[in-house]
């Protein structure tokens, strides 16, 4: 893709299906993800449910932005905008791995009490599929995304789930703020970054 500009623009309601399915492939290998659901047709199956527990009300808010192939998504939750934490809970209960069930959800109460208490865009999740990394859409993803938080001078909040994307978030302004790891679960890494 080097060259030529990449198109990164907000995925319209009819775009949901799509855009998940970017996030799926894009999160085969995480580790977290396959923490909950080490088998291929569990993270196949349980992910998109995930996905919109997690993020879906980027959608309602045009905070969904995806690249114009679908091949990279990353789903911002605009300030005072919070993941559907009850959904997000039932879908892990009923399809995570049973062995890893209190190690994820005492993960993901943890990750809650990181969150900054002043005004933030959060970013749950965001990701390239396979077949397109390295191909700077990961960046094109975060510029996109970063330029409004430096116009509206508000802080940007994410974790990483996989310690490989920590560089490319550092490069974009996200400090290490410390380190979230429950039980036999995977480490998670909150970042937070203040405008420029």
């Amino acid at each position: 893709m080097a060259g030529h500009e990449i198109e990164i623009r907000s995925a319209t309601s009819d775009e949901i299906d799509e855009t998940i399915g970017c996030v799926v492939a894009a999160f085969l290998t995480d580790p977290i993800c396959r923490f909950a659901w080490p088998a291929p047709h569990q993270h196949l199956d349980a992910m998109p449910l995930g996905t919109r527990a997690f993020a879906g009300a980027s959608f309602e808010h045009g905070a969904a932005h995806v690249a114009a192939d679908f091949c990279g998504a990353a789903l911002w939750l605009p300030p005072g905008v919070h993941p559907d934490v009850a959904t997000l809970e039932k879908v892990f209960t009923e399809t995570a791995e049973p062995r890893h069930l209190a190690d994820l959800l005492g993960t993901f109460e943890k990750m809650d009490k990181w969150h900054p208490e002043e005004r933030h865009w959060y970013l749950p999740l965001i990701g390239v599929e396979p077949n397109a990394q390295g191909r700077g859409l990961g960046g094109a993803l975060m510029r996109h995304a970063t330029a409004r938080f430096d116009e509206e001078q508000v802080l940007a909040y994410l974790e990483s789930s996989n310690p490989r994307n920590i560089s490319l978030y550092e490069r974009h302004g996200f400090e290490v703020m410390g380190e979230i790891q429950v039980g036999a679960g995977p480490l998670v890494t909150p970042m937070l970054r203040r405008p420029r």
